[in-house]
């Protein structure tokens, strides 16, 4: 059976869990984990990833991260392919390091976030790496410690956790605590990990009663979330992945894109990828980026290296267009001339 495409798109939240190839130790000393943690830090600011959870563990590693100006597949892949050249230099060993895939759920927000926030914080006390719930806060290789204040983590947005949890900090620190404890006690949660229409629903309870009521169910293992949810991520991935293949068999390439908004903004062409810094080129700039990565599924460095910027301009050019309604529209007028039957 051939692999479901990742679903992914701009303020997605997804669990990501990454394993060592046969279960094998991917972590042998705290050189290895702080290794890991600073690369980990590094692309989620340069990128503008949100990071709400992460533990890593011997042989596994869990994060909870909201998608930013790239990919989340992009981010993994340059996580995890300089994490393993350095691995195994260190460790004068050679070959794969992770299984061939790591695993990426599409999460419901609003009933997941603050489960998964404390299901992930929790393996360590869950493996018997640390004996008490308590003694978590103390443990440095989970974002347990950031909630509680014991240490900064800059790329963690522990704010935004904090706050579904109380309105000052020392209160929802408290409260957080409170439901760590509490969510303890649960045992471990296969439905957030695995489980495809019994996790899609809620459980089996929730499957059983769906059932003897004549309710129709959508479930996807690749997505967390009510089967309302499931239904409308995956039309709304359906039709953006049709769009873009579109464009993408219509020959429009990034040369096309250049000369299209060059004509708009009615500049020089060689200026896109010259040094100006002029307001009206560094827009033409921005929507360039755009439109090459989000639309026409060209990589981030294919289109650095034909504007003759770096990756990280290109990330910062595609999240300004992203979060710009008028660039926004822009785009969509840009997109019209482009493919005009589209």
């Amino acid at each position: 059976m051939p692999r479901q495409a990742r679903i992914d798109a701009p303020g997605a939240m997804q669990h990501i869990i990454i394993r060592g190839i046969e279960r094998r130790a991917i972590f042998k000393n705290d050189t290895d984990r702080d290794d890991f943690i600073d690369r980990l830090g590094s692309l989620i600011q340069e990128t503008e990833t949100a990071c709400y959870a992460w533990a890593i563990m011997t042989n596994h590693v869990h994060l909870l991260l909201r998608t930013g100006t790239t990919s989340i597949s992009a981010v993994m892949r340059r996580l995890l392919t300089g994490y393993a050249v350095c691995f195994n230099r260190r460790h004068r060993r050679y070959g794969h390091l992770f299984q061939n895939r790591y695993k990426s759920i599409l999460c419901e927000k609003d009933p997941y976030l603050k489960q998964l926030v404390g299901y992930i914080h929790l393996n360590p006390f869950r493996a018997g790496i640390v004996e008490t719930v308590q003694a978590l806060k103390d443990y440095p290789f989970t974002g347990h410690c950031a909630l509680m204040g014991k240490k900064e983590i800059l790329w963690q947005d522990t704010a935004y956790v904090l706050a579904l949890f109380g309105k000052t900090v020392t209160d929802a620190q408290k409260s957080y605590a409170d439901y760590v404890s509490k969510y303890a006690g649960t045992g471990r949660r296969p439905e957030l990990t695995g489980g495809g229409l019994i996790r899609s629903a809620g459980g089996w309870r929730a499957i059983r009663a769906a059932y003897e009521a004549g309710i129709r169910l959508t479930s996807d293992e690749r997505i967390l979330g009510s089967s309302s949810f499931v239904e409308k991520t995956l039309a709304s991935a359906g039709e953006d992945y049709d769009q873009r293949m579109m464009l993408k068999a219509s020959g429009i390439d990034l040369d096309a894109l250049v000369d299209v908004v060059s004509d708009h903004f009615g500049v020089d062409k060689k200026e896109l990828s010259g040094p100006s810094r002029r307001q009206q080129i560094c827009q033409a700039r921005a929507l360039v980026s755009y439109l090459a990565v989000r639309e026409l599924m060209i990589s981030g460095a294919d289109v650095a290296r034909r504007m003759n910027i770096d990756r990280s301009s290109v990330s910062r050019a595609v999240g300004r267009v992203q979060a710009d309604p008028a660039l926004k529209n822009m785009s969509k007028a840009l997109l019209y001339h482009l493919h005009p039957e589209g």
